[in-house]
């Protein structure tokens, strides 16, 4: 109990301490509308203070951090769109292995030594007979068929199941759309399964390590208890057979035909899973124009506030070994307080705007462009109305090449000749990229179509260290990038016509898979949908298959081929399994209502 309260104590006195910051930072109006070195300086070495601790998403520095923003915008003028000028998210921050345990005939499994359940394991137990079936395949296509469960009876009892594919070596491996641990723990479900047990071989694996245990913003799970368990384990299960891993991965890498058999063996186990959530804060402010029929139109521009905290293996850090304050000054306290000032003077001049402005800073960025992407999915004004979105990310090192890159500028036809028009007799020489996606919350906008410009100077060797600090920052430099962006929400806010959008590069994101061979729908998946009740559509592209099908964006796909889904992982798996010019149905809940779409899938 003492120690107890002398934690509270010391986090009392953290928040009291971080709000006399914010209130000797802080200013009251506009006492200097013009951009300022002295003012950037102001509101950086706040928010790349040591006392945040990184802005971490849902810590107390990361409320503080958003805490001081809102003020600022409040005290320009700006109107709140929500309570207190914030968007509240929850954002899942961590994961728990908790009550698991895993045995069978005497044999005690240690957690995290013998046996690990993943992250998309389902909490429950399980009390059953274990049955192995090779790799756990269910294909049958014409080019490639393998059926590890043909002739088994799964009905309440464990699958132990070789991880990876026969072919490890094969970069363009047809298996490859099949091996996924996530994946084969879906068709063993299908198939009736209970549980399922993965092993690494020692093709696969010859160190047989255990997978690690990461969060993913999804929260999502299989539906069904699901672990990894060791070569040794799985050798001891296997004892009565007579066989080891070692000799069934062989026969079936050489022989590649199914290999299955029931084990004889009652295994018990319990997979209990539990996600860390926070809730954390966009923050939005809204000035409005004064032209009577423009001021329907909004300009906005943001950047985010969040950055890495203490740092560690699962924040994104490039020293995830050391734990200490990753203050991320230039990752984004810069483009923070670009935004903060670029607000300032556009409230200093409101009465010569003519569309309205949303002010805003993201959280979440870091973890997956989490709160611009909510915002995007939960808007707080219509998204017809924003006309342009200005993303302001890591403008604090610009080079003695005055090199500044900017992104998107394909998005809408306007854009490079406005740009160069506006780098006309400045410093700077602009690295334009046409493209609407990127690693950064402009992309959010991007696949809404509307027109984006992602401003940077660029990576460096401190990026997402903790070397990223305050003395690093060129403030000249920055005050030249931030008065030629205010020049351009200028040209935005006051042009006689809005941008006109185009499609520049893909409007969905990369899946990173090995290969792109599969069959697609031509639909942009929801990232932000956290519950196991379908997968969300975010866009829907014009002339692919789900489109021509009558499919709409904000449609949830809730089965393909009258198979459950539940999750992205799920839509993966299923879409895994079909063939191209192959005619299916799918599942969509749109709304209350569920409806049923025949869908003809492109040809090869």
């Amino acid at each position: 109990m003492y120690l107890k309260n002398l934690i509270n104590m010391k986090n009392l006195l953290l928040a009291a301490m971080v709000s006399l910051l914010i209130s000797g930072c802080s200013r009251s109006g506009i006492d200097n509308p013009e951009i300022s070195t002295a003012e950037l300086n102001d509101h950086i070495s706040f928010l790349a203070s040591d006392s945040l601790k990184g802005r971490f998403p849902g810590t107390p520095g990361g409320k503080m951090a958003a805490e001081y923003i809102t003020e600022q915008f409040q005290s320009f003028g700006y109107e709140t769109l929500s309570e207190n000028g914030f968007q509240t998210l929850e954002v899942i921050t961590g994961i728990e292995a908790r009550d698991n345990s895993l045995s069978f005939e005497g044999v005690q499994g240690v957690l995290n030594e013998d046996f690990i359940p993943f992250k998309f394991s389902a909490n429950g137990s399980l009390s059953g007979e274990v049955v192995f079936c090779g790799y756990g395949f269910d294909i049958d296509k014409k080019e490639l068929s393998w059926l590890d469960y043909e002739g088994m009876d799964l009905t309440g009892k464990w699958v132990l199941i070789l991880r990876a594919d026969p072919e490890l070596d094969n970069d363009e491996s047809m298996f490859i759309d099949y091996s996924g641990d996530r994946n084969k723990v879906l068709s063993a479900k299908d198939k009736g399964a209970a549980g399922v047990l993965l092993v690494s071989g020692v093709d696969y694996d010859k160190k047989d390590a255990l997978v690690k245990l990461l969060p993913e913003q999804m929260g999502s799970n299989s539906g069904i208890p699901a672990f990894q368990i060791k070569r040794e384990l799985a050798n001891k299960i296997l004892e009565k057979s007579g066989k080891t891993i070692e000799e069934l991965e062989t026969v079936l890498m050489n022989d590649r035909k199914p290999v299955s058999f029931a084990t004889g063996v009652k295994l018990s186990a319990n997979s209990e899973i539990e996600f860390t959530k926070v809730e954390t804060q966009n923050v939005i402010g809204f000035l409005e124009g004064n032209d009577p029929v423009l001021k329907e139109e909004i300009i906005l521009i943001g950047g985010h506030y969040d950055h890495l905290g203490m740092g560690g293996p699962t924040t994104g850090s490039r020293v995830p070994d050391e734990v200490a304050i990753h203050n991320g000054a230039d990752d984004n306290a810069s483009g923070v307080a670009s935004v903060i000032e670029i607000a300032e003077k556009l409230a200093a001049n409101r009465k010569s705007l003519k569309r309205s402005v949303i002010v805003m800073a993201f959280t979440g960025e870091e973890m997956g462009l989490l709160g611009s992407k909510y915002f995007t999915a939960n808007p707080l004004v219509d998204l017809d109305r924003i006309v342009a979105a200005v993303n302001v990310d890591m403008v604090g090192r610009l080079k003695p090449s005055n090199e500044l890159m900017v992104g998107g500028t394909g998005t809408a036809v306007e854009t490079e000749d406005l740009l160069n028009d506006l780098v006309e007799g400045t410093v700077f020489k602009l690295a334009m990229s046409r493209n609407g996606l990127g690693p950064s919350d402009h992309a959010s906008f991007y696949i809404e179509e509307i027109p984006v410009f992602f401003f940077s100077t660029g990576a460096h060797e401190d990026y997402h260290t903790p070397r990223d600090d305050i003395d690093k920052i060129n403030f000249e430099g920055l005050k030249q990038v931030d008065d030629m962006i205010y020049e351009l929400m200028l040209k935005l806010v006051n042009m006689d016509n809005k941008l006109t959008f185009q499609e520049a590069g893909p409007m969905q994101q990369s899946s990173g898979a090995r290969r792109v061979r599969g069959v697609t729908l031509g639909i942009m998946p929801s990232f932000t949908d956290t519950g196991n009740d379908g997968m969300g559509i975010d866009g829907v592209t014009p002339g692919k298959p789900a489109h021509e099908a009558g499919i709409l964006k904000g449609d949830k796909i809730i089965a393909i081929e009258g198979k459950e889904v539940t999750n992205i992982y799920d839509y993966m798996a299923r879409m895994s399994k079909l063939d191209f010019g192959q005619t299916i149905t799918i599942d969509i809940l749109r709304g209350d209502e569920k409806l049923i779409f025949i869908v003809k899938l492109e040809d090869k």
